[in-house]
């Protein structure tokens, strides 16, 4: 690869492909001890089921 494609390359990660603000995941509310994995806050939860249910096909 010369460094032509690398700085192309570099400059499309840059680029974000989505937008996470929104998630449930990113306010986190806690976090479980031994598996790490993040808690939303109940009111980012029902937040994001409304978003799914307003979203219905």
């Amino acid at each position: 690869m010369s460094n032509k494609d690398d700085r192309r390359k570099d400059s499309f990660m840059e680029i974000p492909i989505e937008q996470h603000d929104t998630a449930a995941w990113a306010n986190i509310h806690k976090e479980k001890p031994v598996s790490k994995v993040s808690v939303p806050s109940k009111f980012d939860v029902k937040n994001a089921k409304e978003y799914v249910d307003s979203n219905q096909k």
